[in-house]
């Protein structure tokens, strides 16, 4: 079969990494659909029930859960959609995992053992949470304040896990392959916020708050609960230092460095003003 030829279905298409995703194979002339709760295709991870018309002559897929493998139903859901995927003839799934998470480390194996062709993305934390996400806020007001120490983590740009999954999609060399994608380096939100202030020629601090005044300004801000659960989880057990080193997944997936943090602020500089 060939590229041209095989069907493309993103689940989660318009989120940080599978909108991207989704747009670079449309740009590549592929055939590909999005799918989310309100998208071209209807998929509701808590509506099991939109699973299967999703699958219908999908060659190949790229698997984000919503709102992350760490929570407890995550394996339950993973496994089901992937039996089901199978008799539905799909023929490889690529996964976004995360690092240091059990519960996401039990998805992979079922992925992993699901009798299909598969690409496991283990990805650490997202330059574009600053951008995209709800750490945007952090640097509108100056303060980055979070429950964690000076403990590092190796932030990974979403751009590169878009090229390493759009080439897992494409190219049957990553098949059974399990790249853990990170940045070039390590660095604490102290550093990061050090960046930040000597790019954008201001004064961004960081600030270390409690796991209680973290779930306060969430609920602030009304994320929802489930969400509240998974950072509170996040940032009190698996930010720990367990994942304080760089990974070689982007190198070997496509042969070039992945970007650093200065460059992803400093391209984004105007996100920031």
């Amino acid at each position: 079969m060939t590229l041209s030829s095989k069907s493309y279905l993103v689940i989660g298409s318009t989120g940080k990494t599978g909108r991207r995703v989704y747009s670079k194979l449309k740009a590549l002339g592929l055939n590909v659909k999005g799918a989310t709760r309100n998208g071209e295709v209807h998929f509701n991870w808590q509506s099991p029930e939109t699973w299967s018309a999703s699958l219908i002559g999908v060659d190949a897929l790229y698997l984000t859960y919503y709102p992350d493998l760490a929570i407890p139903r995550a394996p339950d859901d993973i496994a089901k959609f992937c039996a089901l995927a199978k008799i539905k003839g799909v023929e490889h799934i690529t996964l976004l995992s995360g690092r240091g998470e059990p519960a996401a480390q039990i998805c992979e194996e079922i992925v992993q053992t699901s009798g299909l062709n598969y690409t496991i993305v283990r990805a650490s934390w997202f330059n574009q949470n600053f951008s995209e996400g709800m750490f945007g806020d952090f640097i509108k007001r100056g303060t980055i304040a979070l429950p964690v120490g000076g403990v590092t983590e190796p932030f990974i740009d979403v751009d590169d896990i878009c090229d390493v999954v759009v080439a897992s999609l494409t190219n049957d060399k990553h098949n059974g392959q399990m790249y853990e994608v990170t940045g070039p380096e390590l660095l604490s939100f102290s550093q990061l916020a050090e960046t930040f202030s000597q790019v954008l020629e201001r004064a961004i601090s960081f600030k270390q708050i409690t796991p209680s005044e973290f779930v306060q300004s969430l609920q602030a801000n009304h994320v929802d609960t489930d969400a509240i659960a998974m950072l509170s989880y996040l940032f009190t057990e698996v930010l720990d230092g367990r994942n304080a080193f760089v990974a070689d997944g982007v190198h070997r997936a496509l042969g070039r460095p992945p970007k650093t943090f200065h460059a992803f602020v400093t391209a984004n500089r105007s996100v920031f003003r």
